[in-house]
């Protein structure tokens, strides 16, 4: 758990900014004044070094942070557990047969996804730049929190988990299948189970 949690930890450094990026092109539509120019995500990504400097690329952090180490603290033990309940190969290496890292990682991927929905709705939300008119501006995660129960009520906390699931869901699944079959130490050079 602690070892998923720190993984999540270290991700975030690389994927805030490539989110807030991401969410500020995808909403730019929504608040465009007619004649606005196109953005980009290099134009963005300069804009807000100029306005804010580098900590403008992590407007967000708190919310990324929260939904990314919930999730590796929730994924990955839930994954060696569901995991070591399949049975294993016939080769003596103790290792889970295929489809049972598949379906681990599946589920696990599945569940995580929904159980961290709450707080991608936060993240997205604080995240976004331009506000439209009457637009809630959150202070924090709490706060963003007890506004959307009071305003939308709880389901609007899961909005977007569906979708969230079935892309997380199979990407954990692929990912697991691709660790399983050794891609990754076939292309190093490594044999599978050597200490590195």
């Amino acid at each position: 758990m602690i070892a998923g949690g720190l993984a999540g930890l270290f991700q975030i450094i690389v994927t805030t900014p490539m989110e807030l990026l991401k969410i500020q092109l995808q909403d730019q539509g929504r608040t465009a004044v007619k004649g606005d120019k196109k953005l980009t995500a290099v134009g963005v990504a300069i804009d807000l070094v100029r306005k804010h400097g580098i900590p403008g690329l992590y407007k967000g952090l708190s919310s990324t942070l929260a939904r990314d180490v919930s999730f590796s603290m929730i994924y990955f033990p839930m994954f060696a557990w569901l995991d070591s309940l399949g049975p294993r190969k016939r080769d003596g290496s103790g290792d889970a047969v295929f489809w049972t890292s598949f379906l681990a990682g599946l589920t696990s991927g599945a569940f995580a996804a929904l159980a961290v929905t709450p707080f991608d709705v936060i993240k997205t939300r604080m995240q976004t730049i331009k506000k439209g008119k009457n637009e809630v501006v959150y202070r924090n995660i709490p706060d963003a929190f007890i506004q959307i129960l009071r305003t939308e009520g709880p389901t609007a906390l899961l909005k977007g988990a569906g979708c969230r699931m079935m892309v997380i869901a199979p990407l954990f699944a692929i990912a697991q299948t691709i660790y399983y079959i050794g891609v990754a130490e076939r292309l190093l050079g490594v044999r599978k189970g050597t200490r590195v």
